[in-house]
């Protein structure tokens, strides 16, 4: 028997006694569950042997590889709470979550190791792991001893934290616990069906939940397998495809650049049980020129990395475009009145909450951060503006910090963007709300074009004049070669906000 609460026991009881089972094809070559584990019992091994005892945190910002994963592995193994950093931050980046989280041992790219020797001065130990899993973690691991036992972990212990990307003041350190982690894993593995038969393409960085905590957890917990990429290519997507996988877990981009490749055909996809979208959302006509190409719909779901995974387009059923589909067993959800808290009746837009075990613990050393966040009834406020449809279906419709208020109109962007990404020539859209002498706010459409001189200011104004009341109408539409994304391609909106953010204030003081 095992525990379920414990991660690091759940995450290896699927391979207990099957060494010779498959874990990852990467490289040219291929990884079985016993080897993984074993590795991760020696990585957990070499930080005890370094000063990590339990509880102590372990902060890593290393190339994604397999031993990246045993040291993940490791560190909960060691009863340790894993802090994966993305591996682009800059030194001084660095240097605050290291101060802020005070980890015991930190580990870095060998290459990166003198710039950061700044920024990790008051760290005890200090190793190495490059992208090739080679580096002085590895050294002191070999040398060590399989067989490290589980650190006995409860329900509530940290397995990790994971940093907030900041984008309104400074990062936050979500605080996730065993029980988070373990039962958010366990659910997504039944609700998506997946079993050891099951081989997934695994292109996603493992610095962010969606890697770390979805795609690696989901699929050890069900035992199955993966094609390990260090990143996503659309042809070695394809070519995994070819040779088994039956599943896919990505981004709207791993899509976009899927439906530009001329390989992907009905044929090609008719050995894939299940292809997963989130982090940032996918836009309806991807969704449905998916479907046209292939013959399979995207499954789309949503979570942020306080909470995990709250919601999913049923695997059976309609898996409906736009929507993140319905609260997954044992999260409740509601939309609420966002000064009150009240339960908003079906149809109305408002902010989206959530309780359940799949919630983190709060933001380390920011109590008051998380007193501001949580309801006095347990629900956490997710900052999501959302809406129920009358058939129970979940859609996002923007952040709270996105709502702009012209005019002392509330104007939701998701509702402007969706006109605006219909307009014959437009490829994406972005809406944002900048200062204005008048208004307060006033509205931005910033547009990327699908080819140069698809369209121009007049044509998105004239397309969507009559579909939108006059107060939502954009004031300005900018045309850009690209939008501003981060790791997980989601559009940077403050980075927008930013940029035009002086369009009329500046016109007004001339």
């Amino acid at each position: 028997m095992y525990d379920e609460n414990h991660l690091a026991q759940a995450l290896r009881a699927a391979s207990v006694g099957d060494d010779a089972r498959l874990f990852a094809r990467h490289d040219g070559g291929e990884l079985s569950y016993g080897a993984l584990f074993a590795g991760a019992e020696r990585m957990a091994a070499a930080l005890a042997a370094a000063g990590v005892k339990p509880g102590d945190r372990v902060a890593a910002q290393v190339e994604k590889s397999l031993e990246a994963v045993q040291l993940y592995l490791g560190s909960v193994l060691a009863g340790a709470v894993f802090l994966p950093l993305n591996t682009a931050y800059t030194p001084a980046e660095v240097g605050y979550f290291l101060g802020d989280a005070e980890p015991a041992a930190f580990l870095c790219d060998p290459g990166r190791r003198e710039a950061l020797t700044g920024a990790a001065k008051n760290v005890g130990a200090v190793m190495t792991l490059d992208r090739a899993g080679r580096g002085t973690l590895r050294d002191a691991a070999d040398a060590a001893d399989a067989g490290f036992g589980a650190v006995p972990r409860g329900a509530e212990d940290l397995a990790a934290i994971l940093y907030t990307s900041g984008t309104t003041g400074r990062s936050k350190g979500a605080m996730l616990s065993h029980r988070a982690l373990t039962s958010n894993s366990l659910t997504l593995r039944d609700v998506w069906r997946f079993t050891a038969a099951d081989v997934l393409i695994h292109a996603l960085p493992i610095f962010h939940t969606h890697g770390l905590f979805v795609a690696t957890n989901v699929t050890l917990m069900a035992g199955g397998g993966v094609f390990f990429m260090a990143k996503f290519d659309a042809d070695a997507a394809l070519g995994a495809m070819a040779q088994g996988a039956t599943a896919m877990m990505g981004v709207p981009t791993f899509y976009t650049r899927l439906l530009d490749h001329p390989g992907l055909t009905r044929e090609a996809t008719a050995g894939m049980r299940l292809f997963v979208s989130g982090s940032a959302p996918l836009l309806p006509e991807t969704h449905d020129a998916w479907r046209a190409r292939t013959g399979h719909a995207i499954l789309e779901r949503y979570g942020m990395t306080e909470t995990n995974m709250n919601t999913s387009n049923p695997y059976d059923g309609e898996r409906r475009a736009g929507t993140v589909g319905f609260p997954l067993p044992g999260v409740d959800l509601r939309v609420a009145d966002p000064e009150t808290g009240r339960s908003l009746p079906q149809g109305e837009i408002g902010v989206i909450e959530v309780k359940g075990d799949n919630l983190f613990s709060g933001y380390w050393r920011m109590p008051e951060k998380t007193a501001e966040d949580m309801r006095a009834d347990g629900f956490f406020i997710t900052g999501d503006l959302g809406v129920i449809d009358d058939r129970g279906y979940v859609s996002i419709v923007g952040r709270a910090k996105d709502l702009i208020i012209s005019g002392g109109f509330n104007v939701y962007p998701r509702e402007v963007e969706e006109r605006i990404d219909a307009v014959v020539g437009v490829k994406e859209s972005a809406v944002v709300g900048v200062p204005h002498p008048d208004f307060g706010e006033a509205v931005v459409a910033v547009v990327t074009p699908e080819k140069p001189d698809s369209v121009d200011e007049a044509a998105v104004m004239t397309a969507i004049s009559a579909d939108l009341a006059r107060y939502k109408h954009p004031k300005r539409v900018v045309i850009v070669d690209e939008l501003p994304r981060n790791a997980m391609g989601k559009v940077q909106k403050k980075a927008l906000r930013e940029t035009f953010g002086r369009l009329f204030t500046d016109a007004a003081g001339a």
